[in-house]
């Protein structure tokens, strides 16, 4: 199987207004994970293919972009995106396994991020500041920072893009952007829809393939003065190293490993169904999604039952079918350690409280419900990217935001409580960048979202997303003759 599309044209690299031609002599396979079809054969770049890329972009911050047409670039992007949303949706569930209906969901959610960042641009507006000392005039400008390198991951391809795209466009600073191996035809989609826009030449730069070798460039290239990614902790403590000898900015979304905490006063079905939006999205394979579940042990059975009866529901499939609510894992390592820590957990004590029900393939892992999991289950410390859902029971307030808290992460947090009091005490004792009250909503593109601890720092989303490619520049006038 190849995959066909109008925003497929040319299935390579983008970089000074135009696509580019393999030269590394090199190419990789991109598969369907549902059924480990080749979907394409693309070049894999390097070194050399980055930095040409960079210096296109370089360029292009030579040649700045008035902060109004930036806006009315941000709106074609995403305006480009909701008219050819049917198309990416496809792209996306093709190359990442996602049901259908999620890849819509994801078009309209990156649309809205670009919608955003034009607003967001009010930030960007100079500020004059009262004269001090007299005599003079104060004004604070936002600059472009520099050129941008964007480094996103396979789960969310076109969203996680946006995110960072919208802020440095946003910004007037030019973009090279390195998608993930597993899901780069969503970027080359995107990169055709740019060509509809006359963004100019050089802002939007597109190149993958050998990850380490890109990433160096990224990190070491004097041009390029801020690096957004998202990924694991372990790729983002080795750019952090990469990029510290030349004093880079970098914003980092790393590892989460969420916990969901429902109270005795909790309102149970609204707190399963929201546990079943945030859980399974993407087949569980997102950094927000809700990971240690802990329900007061006055209402955990009750909980159980209304879970368990929910994940039991869901259909199994290819993304592409009708009514698939859970696809494939994005590859076989995936399996592998959710495999594990599942055995793991069954092996310290914890119960199935779902039916066993067999899979479409080798890459899929059917959801269920674990009960009784405690320590020293691996489950509980490891960032469990799947369809599992690992249900705890506590007794105590204090008690379980301790345990909530006992992680290296600090990404998301859901805590479900009919006691406002409660809920603004809890929250605030959290040490997660993102806390939700009686809701599994993850971040929204008005919002600035990013997390704490191992999960990184820096910001993406609202007027702080767009300030992190931005450089802030106090003149101080006497005035000119």
């Amino acid at each position: 199987m190849t995959v066909t599309s109008r925003l497929l044209t040319h299935l390579s690299g983008y970089g000074d207004g135009r696509f580019l031609g393999g030269t590394s002599g090199r190419n990789f396979t991109v598969v369907d994970p549902a059924t480990g079809a080749t979907l394409a054969e693309l070049p894999s770049y390097g070194a050399r293919e980055t930095e040409t890329l960079v210096a296109a972009a370089e360029r292009a911050l030579e040649r700045p972009i008035p902060l109004e047409q930036r806006v009315v670039l941000l709106r074609a992007l995403a305006d480009a995106q909701l008219a050819h949303r049917d198309e990416l949706a496809r792209i996306i569930t093709l190359e990442n396994g996602k049901p259908l209906a999620e890849a819509r969901g994801e078009v309209e959610y990156a649309a809205a991020f670009y919608h955003a960042a034009a607003e967001a641009t009010r930030a960007l507006r100079p500020r004059t500041l009262e004269a001090r000392p007299r005599g003079l005039t104060w004004t604070v400008h936002a600059r472009p920072a520099g050129v941008a390198g964007l480094i996103t991951p396979w789960n969310f391809p076109l969203a996680m893009l946006a995110k960072k795209l919208s802020g440095a466009l946003a910004a007037g600073a030019p973009a090279v952007i390195k998608p993930a191996e597993l899901t780069p035809l969503t970027a080359i989609a995107l990169a055709h829809l740019v060509e509809t826009i006359d963004l100019p030449p050089g802002m939007f730069n597109l190149v993958f393939g050998d990850a380490p070798a890109i990433g160096r460039v990224l990190c070491e290239h004097p041009a390029v003065r801020v690096i957004s990614f998202t990924g694991s902790t372990a790729v983002g403590k080795l750019l952090a190293a990469q990029a510290a000898p030349h004093v880079k900015r970098l914003a980092l979304e790393l590892g989460g490993n969420a916990p969901f905490i429902v109270f005795d006063d909790a309102e149970l079905d609204a707190a399963a169904d929201q546990l079943m939006t945030t859980k399974f999205r993407c087949a569980g394979q997102t950094c927000v999604s809700a990971n240690r579940i802990y329900v007061h042990a006055r209402v955990a059975a009750a909980f159980v039952e209304r879970v368990a009866a929910r994940v039991d529901a869901l259909t199994i499939g290819h993304g592409l079918e009708a009514g698939t609510a859970i696809g494939p894992m994005i590859d076989g390592r995936a399996v592998a350690k959710l495999t594990r820590l599942v055995d793991d957990a069954l092996a310290h004590g914890a119960r199935v409280a779902t039916s066993s029900r067999p899979t479409p393939g080798p890459r899929f892992v059917a959801p269920l419900v674990l009960t009784d999991v405690r320590p020293p289950m691996a489950i509980l410390r490891e960032e469990a990217f799947g369809p599992v859902v690992p249900i705890s029971t506590f007794d105590d307030d204090d008690d379980v935001i301790r345990v909530a808290n006992e992680t290296e992460y600090g990404l998301a947090a859901y805590l479900f409580t009919r006691d406002a009091s409660r809920a603004e005490r809890v929250a605030e004792r959290l040490r997660f960048g993102h806390v939700a009250v009686n809701a599994g909503s993850g971040p929204t593109p008005e919002a600035p979202f990013g997390g704490m601890k191992q999960s990184g720092y820096g910001r993406e989303g609202g007027d702080e997303g767009v300030l992190e490619f931005a450089e802030l520049q106090t003149v101080a006038s006497a005035g000119t003759s």
